[in-house]
């Protein structure tokens, strides 16, 4: 997860870490691959992984 500055305000895309460099990260989201510039993240954590669906009872 990065949390980086975006317009505004703050926004946060978590995804996967493609890669980095000395200028900018490339995050894997669901949607897209989101390159950011590292003067604009503000905060980075690894997530763990969602936890596996349970199959509904019945």
């Amino acid at each position: 997860m990065v949390r980086y500055r975006f317009e505004d305000g703050l926004t946060d895309a978590l995804g996967h870490l493609v890669s980095c460099d000395a200028g900018a990260c490339t995050i894997r989201t669901r949607q897209a691959d989101v390159v950011i510039p590292l003067g604009l993240v503000v905060a980075a954590k690894q997530v763990p992984p969602a936890p596996e669906r349970r199959r509904p009872r019945g």
